[in-house]
């Protein structure tokens, strides 16, 4: 049994909930209200010890870190790979996905976003001006890093897209015009095209 423990605005999660999509893998969703503070209660934390989500509880054992929880997605439930077999390719894969995963999302996440403020003073005008500028600087590379389409990898969709998309979800939240960055964006209406990427987006799993 799969149950997925999430946020629906959660960046992290959202990568998650596109993998499940693409491979139809069946799951039940538990939702963590990080606004609310849940994932800080006991609960969650002896299922995720940063205190973070999302989790994924696959037969009893606790998965977390999205890109972690992904691989072991794409090892048990091997079709649609969404990284390429072959190393050259995989690497190169691997990299366009940590723009996003490593140096972009996390240093513009809800407790960094917190600790600007409750530290530097921060207002939300420049928590957003704060995310903004890091999200420039990973597209900039990213459109650089990018394919010749229609995906950022080529023919289809890979762990890149599934990091992408949700930063432009993000992007657009904070109101970065994206005109710069071209083949992201063709890669993203790519990606918009397929069920799987609209029926992981937040507007679908959002609460009432």
């Amino acid at each position: 049994m799969i149950r997925l423990y999430d946020y629906w605005r959660s960046s992290a999660a959202y990568r998650v909930r596109i993998v499940l999509a693409l491979k139809r893998v069946a799951y039940e969703r538990v939702a963590v209200n990080l606004l609310a503070a849940e994932q800080a209660a006991p609960d969650n934390l002896d299922r995720n010890p940063q205190g973070l989500v999302p989790t994924l509880e696959a037969d009893g054992v606790m998965l977390t870190q999205s890109l972690a929880i992904i691989d072991w997605l794409d090892a048990t439930y091997p079709e649609p790979p969404i990284l390429p077999r072959d190393a050259m390719a995989r690497s190169q894969t691997l990299a366009r996905a940590l723009v996003i995963a490593a140096d972009v999302h996390p240093i513009g996440n809800l407790r960094v976003g917190k600790r600007l403020e409750s530290t530097f003073g921060a207002d939300q005008a420049a928590k957003e001006d704060w995310a903004r500028h890091w999200m420039t600087l990973g597209f900039d590379a990213l459109e650089r890093m990018a394919g010749a389409g229609p995906f950022l990898g080529g023919e289809a969709p890979d762990l890149a897209d599934v990091c992408l998309v949700p930063q432009l979800y993000n992007a657009r939240r904070f109101g970065l015009d994206l005109a710069p960055w071209p083949k992201l964006v063709a890669a993203d209406a790519a990606c918009a095209g397929l069920a799987a990427f609209a029926d992981a987006h937040p507007d679908r799993v959002k609460p009432d």
